[in-house]
């Protein structure tokens, strides 16, 4: 992956952290250091402690997540899951960033540009987009 690419991915891991969190725990419940170690894993990003706790302690405060002590293991650790206001988020999450996507894909479509290079338009196309003052 080039560095650019990188730098985009991480840009939008950080805009989007909130809802991959909620991802994680709408599949099971989990302890802070196992969300840093999947989103390392699986994103190749790394957030650390600094970062995601003060994120679960906002969720938690805004009522989408809820913790409870597991003291079961050496080692008590506090395990975080979903509540039913975080299920709604995430389904409300999921359809804004679809619908933002379609409509970036249809505005894409309608001005010409195929990939990162703007496409050859057939000519009744080209008439068309002219008389709604798109630059050719």
């Amino acid at each position: 992956m080039n560095h650019k690419a990188r730098e985009v991915q991480i840009k939008l891991m950080r805009g989007l952290l909130d809802l991959v969190v909620l991802q994680y725990l709408r599949a099971h419940p989990v302890h802070g250091y196992r969300i840093i170690s999947s989103l390392r894993k699986n994103f190749g990003v790394y957030f650390g402690p600094s970062t995601i706790y003060p994120l679960l302690s906002t969720l938690e405060g805004n009522g989408y997540i809820k913790s409870q002590w597991d003291l079961q293991n050496e080692r008590p650790r506090k395990v975080y899951s979903i509540t039913p206001q975080g299920l709604d988020l995430l389904a409300c999450t999921e359809e804004s960033l679809t619908h933002i996507y379609r409509k970036l894909s249809l505005g894409v479509a309608k001005i010409g540009i195929k990939g990162n290079h703007l496409g050859l338009m057939r000519k009744d196309k080209r008439k068309l987009l002219s008389r709604t003052q798109v630059p050719r």
